[in-house]
């Protein structure tokens, strides 16, 4: 196995985006299935399905997660993508039967883009569909920056993006594709160096005053380890540590963070020293995965890039 940073390294998850400009979705699809959690630490959340994914509750496995521009709008896509995942019969087996109805099961979180560009144009039923139908049968998507859910994001004082980062623990491997979106700022206003990686620094004499905004990170931390849902819960919880180390400051009142976590591994579980493991590597490909959403960034609608700020 191979890690790029994307997160299409864990085996058995692909990426489709549809891209509006200034909003956009992104479609994170395991087509055989993959075990859920979620945790939400913001304080604006918007969300769909998340209450099944809780360890005690029935359905154990998702096929799909919607990541959204539009606000609570945007959850609509999530619409599409099930129509689908249901033409290829993806989805949950309500009977024991070939001939059973499915249920897709695809939970959702949005970020808020509405002033980026137009608020009245948001993801659509249509849009989710056809982001899902992109990670079925098209080629492989490794794009970051402002493609699908991160056409609209503004990541503090710069324009955000989708972001993804991966590494390889032990035999496994864990990867992470997160919309940077916060109202926090991804660098240190002072001296303008990352908090996740100082290594990278932008002109502090460029920046604009910050100006506090509805905002929201969101994203898909995965791997192909065959832990528990509640080993998943726990490793969406750790990689929260991954946003409150890229961002300053996290989960605020004003926005709606939120991680899922999925593995397309068996759900058998794996012992504590391979958990501590996937959660010391969980925080870090979450800050990670920020930090290449902002680096990716390209310049529109007057925001602010790390890369003009460092021309």
């Amino acid at each position: 196995m191979t890690c790029n940073n994307k997160l299409i390294d864990v085996p058995g998850i692909a990426v489709g985006h549809k891209s509006l400009g200034d909003t956009g979705c992104t479609v994170i699809v395991a087509p055989d299935s993959a075990i859920a959690a979620v945790d939400v630490r913001g304080g604006g959340p918007g969300t769909r399905e998340t209450d099944l994914l809780a360890p005690h509750n029935t359905v154990q496995r998702v096929h799909a997660i919607t990541l959204t521009g539009g606000s609570a709008y945007g959850l609509a896509a999530a619409d599409g993508v099930m129509t689908r995942l249901e033409e290829d019969r993806i989805g949950f087996r309500v009977l024991d039967t070939d001939e059973s109805p499915i249920v897709p099961i695809v939970p959702a979180a949005v970020i808020f883009d509405l002033l980026v560009g137009d608020p009245t144009h948001r993801p659509t039923r249509d849009d989710g569909y056809a982001a899902a139908h992109a990670a079925l049968t098209g080629e492989p998507d490794t794009r970051s920056g402002n493609v699908g859910a991160g056409c609209g994001a503004t990541a503090g004082r710069l324009r955000g993006g989708f972001g993804q980062a991966s590494m390889q623990v032990g035999e496994w491997i864990m990867a992470a594709g997160i919309v940077a979106n916060p109202m926090g700022d991804v660098m240190n206003p002072d001296t303008g160096e990352f908090w996740a990686d100082p290594r990278r620094k932008v002109a502090v004499d460029k920046l604009p005053a910050a100006t506090p905004k509805l905002n929201t990170t969101i994203g898909v931390i995965a791997t192909n380890a065959p832990i528990t849902k509640a080993q998943a819960k726990r490793l969406a919880m750790v990689a929260h540590d991954g946003i409150a180390r890229a961002i300053h400051p996290a989960h605020s009142p004003l926005d709606g963070d939120t991680l899922f976590c999925l593995s397309t591994g068996d759900g058998t579980g794996v012992d504590l020293q391979t958990m501590l493991s996937l959660s010391t590597h969980a925080a870090e490909i979450t800050a990670a995965a920020i930090v290449d959403a902002v680096v990716a960034a390209e310049p529109g609608f007057g925001l602010n890039t790390y890369f003009e700020l460092t021309r």
